[in-house]
């Protein structure tokens, strides 16, 4: 996966993370899960705050 792949890697956050809500994660923990995503294979300085926002929201649609 990488960084443009919002929507599986928010599927994943949600199969690793079930117990958070997205709407209020931090953007560090965020990144940080993302990047330790075992299917995950992008550089980590790729991202940026617009990039975690996406995840971000995919995740709260998905979780929904």
């Amino acid at each position: 996966m990488k960084w443009t792949d919002t929507l599986d890697i928010a599927i994943e956050l949600i199969e690793r993370h079930p117990d958070v809500d997205p709407q209020y994660i931090r953007f560090t923990d965020l990144h940080r899960w993302v990047t330790e995503l075992p299917a995950f294979d992008d550089a980590a300085d790729k991202s940026n705050e617009k990039i975690l926002e996406a995840i971000q929201l995919a995740w709260i649609d998905e979780a929904d």
